[in-house]
């Protein structure tokens, strides 16, 4: 068994990755892969899993389900949540993967598509490192497969010399394959899917052969919705895939309990001092988010402009993740508007001529009568004009 079979065995959770220094044990990692950091729950999981499962897969569709949804084993064994929002859209998701069909997650930026795709991966296959990164640079051999051109000078051409993508690899090993970003990929790249998802065969023609998948093998994609037009699908390959859009958190409540649950784990893992409970702060920074991305206050009076980001969830587990790390560092240890003023800024002025203007309206207009966000309208006032 080689150094990178080992690392791949789930429920391990003993070594993630490889190094100058050699394999590396979880907890020394700065973020371990789903399948260590919830090597437990995993294990709880399987060994409660008594329905069917389909072919390679470590957990029954309804089991994976629980562990991505929560809740409470037989044996008391509690599975945290790892996507907050409807049961319906990650049945769907995991019924997909348990189907000949491929599955892309689709939605706006921050509404958890690659966190969902990785805890996928890990809850079917035990193993979400078979990934490819989708940028304008990615060649085909991140979906097709390379070659070492040390031994195919020396040896020439053979399955020695071919180095298989992360694609082909989940193909061989019956396990799911991710595409991160797809249409930010070249249209020819993302072309090379098609066989590999109607046909289950990458042909080889190099060495006049082909590499059929085996059974458990499927492909998770994600994309942004914003992209379009950027590196739009062909309609050849969106028919290869069952598209299960994602939507933004659909209440306050929701989106702070998402926050304030991520900001945790990030807490950590960044071993940042413990800061006493900032649910209040929290709310605050959802709420102007969400305030500004809707292009309406909260009860309904007052009509916003929406400045040119997104202000998605993820950047505000952002802004929060670093008024933490100043409240714990340079502040009194309590997470105060102070804290998260500079953030919410960065994250609301991105186009300097349209978003100021946006962002000091909503200050003059909304934020500056508001009962309780006297301190946060002075400390907004005071990082930015």
């Amino acid at each position: 068994m080689t150094v990178s079979e080992t690392i791949a065995e789930p429920g391990a959770g003993v070594v993630t990755d490889t190094g100058p220094g050699g394999l590396r044990p979880a907890a020394e990692v700065l973020r371990p892969h789903a399948e260590d950091a919830f090597a437990h729950e995993l294990a709880a999981l399987a060994a409660a899993d008594d329905r069917p499962r389909p072919a390679r897969w470590r957990l029954s569709p309804r089991a994976v389900a629980t562990y991505l949804l929560g809740g409470t084993l037989p044996d008391g064994t509690v599975i945290t949540p790892k996507y907050v929002g409807p049961r319906r859209i990650v049945e769907v998701a995991v019924t997909t993967l348990a189907t000949d069909r491929a599955l892309l997650l689709l939605g706006v930026p921050g509404t958890a598509k690659t966190w969902l795709s990785e805890h996928l991966a890990a809850a079917v296959s035990g193993d979400s490192t078979l990934l490819v990164q989708g940028t304008a640079g990615t060649g085909e051999e991140a979906v097709r497969y390379g070659w070492n051109y040390a031994r195919l000078l020396a040896e020439g051409p053979g399955r020695a010399a071919l180095v298989p993508s992360p694609v082909l690899r989940a193909m061989e090993r019956g396990a799911t394959a991710r595409v991160e970003e797809l249409t930010r990929m070249p249209a020819d790249v993302q072309d090379a899917l098609i066989t590999i998802l109607s046909e289950k065969t990458l042909p080889v023609p190099e060495l006049a052969e082909e590499v059929q998948a085996v059974p458990g093998f499927n492909l998770i994609a994600t994309a942004n919705d914003r992209d379009r037009g950027v590196n739009e699908l062909s309609s050849a390959l969106r028919r290869r895939f069952n598209t299960v859009v994602l939507p933004l958190p659909a209440t306050a409540e929701d989106e702070v309990a998402i926050v304030a649950r991520r900001v945790d784990q990030l807490g950590r893992s960044l071993e940042l001092p413990a800061v006493p409970d900032g649910v209040a702060e929290i709310r605050r920074v959802v709420t102007v988010f969400r305030e500004l991305r809707d292009g309406v206050t909260a009860d309904g009076r007052t009509r916003l402009k929406s400045p040119s980001g997104t202000l998605s969830t993820a950047e505000a587990i952002s802004v929060v993740t670093g008024g933490l790390a100043l409240a714990a560092h340079f502040g009194d240890g309590v997470l105060r508007p102070s804290d998260t003023a500079a953030g919410i800024l960065g994250a609301v002025v991105r186009d300097p001529a349209h978003d100021r203007v946006v962002w000091q309206e909503y200050l003059e207009t909304v934020v500056r009568g508001r009962d309780g966000w006297q301190d946060f309208y002075r400390a907004c006032r005071e990082v930015g004009p």
